[in-house]
């Protein structure tokens, strides 16, 4: 293993990110990735690595991808899962979903731009998007379909989309998604949690200003008490809401911990606590997320 890069060299000359073999081995199941993300060929690797050791099967993974923005009008949508499972040498995903609500002119380039520098969005219905997303589960190339990023209103928009077929399957404690949570329940569709530790803080995403979930004091008191880390309780808080959780880490230690979520309970006095925490604060906004859609377009739909 190269340690100064963290990743292992394979005998062909590939190399794999040493996070998602640990995570495998420390016994992660659920792997969230994205064609967006261009870490998919190295995802691949390291699952096909470890079902060739015997650490897993391919039924044991639940892999997740997202059909990236430029590809939304619906005769591409098929082609950019593909494009997925080709780099991941496998025959399916466990889950697909459409990652954002911003079609984008359609491309090679993640980020389209004009000569003026400003992303170039396009004009797709939503609806035929999901459709397409119906045949591409419809053709045995994901076994469910869902959506990212979506307020109610778009979420609403798909639910009440004639011809429906398949309903669709970041949330901290600064912003806990009360409402959009109840919501989806009622609709028997599940949330999961983005962004649970209050992100890895990258420059180009984040606020360097904004405060530090994991510091919290009540987090910190919680913490004491169960004698647990502050990120094992922000984890354990969105479990026994019955929302999904994604934990990033790429160091050993942390993703070792993160799995040992599941060996305690927090009392409702300490979810009470929890909930008290909600700012309805987002680390990712509008003003520092590149490629979100305009305002106009939610006061549209």
């Amino acid at each position: 293993m190269n340690s100064k890069h963290q990743y292992v060299e394979l005998n062909d000359g590939n190399f794999i990110p040493y996070s998602f073999c640990l995570a495998i081995e420390a016994g992660f199941r659920h792997i969230d990735s994205a064609y967006v993300y261009q870490v998919e060929e190295e995802v691949g690797l390291a699952i096909r690595s470890k079902i060739a050791d015997g650490t897993v099967k391919r039924e044991d993974i639940f892999y997740t991808s997202k059909l990236w923005c430029t590809f939304f009008r619906p005769e591409l949508v098929q082609s950019c899962l593909e494009r997925s499972l080709k780099k991941l040498h496998l025959d399916y995903v466990d889950l697909y979903l459409i990652h954002f609500p911003v079609p984008m002119k359609p491309g090679e380039e993640l980020y389209p731009r004009d000569e003026n520098g400003k992303l170039i969005y396009d004009s797709v219905d939503l609806c035929a998007v999901w459709d397409a997303m119906e045949k591409c589960k419809d053709a045995g190339l994901a076994k469910s379909i869902g959506v990212s990023n979506f307020n109610r209103r778009q979420l609403e928009m798909i639910l009440n989309k004639p011809g429906l077929r398949y309903k669709p399957v970041e949330c901290h404690i600064y912003h806990n998604q009360r409402k959009l949570l109840d919501f989806c329940k009622s609709k028997d569709i599940v949330l999961v949690a983005y962004s649970a530790l209050g992100t890895q803080r990258d420059k180009q995403w984040v606020d360097q200003s904004s405060p530090v979930l994991l510091d919290d004091p009540v987090l910190g008191a919680l913490a004491k008490k169960h004698k647990r880390s502050s990120a094992l309780i922000a984890l354990r808080y969105q479990l026994q809401r019955g929302v999904v959780v994604l934990a990033q880490s790429f160091k050993e230690s942390e993703i070792k911990e993160n799995i040992q979520v599941f060996d305690f309970q927090l009392s409702a006095e300490d979810m009470k606590d929890l909930d008290g925490l909600n700012r309805n604060f987002r680390y990712v906004t509008m003003k520092n997320w590149q490629f979100l859609l305009p305002i106009k377009y939610f006061r549209k739909h």
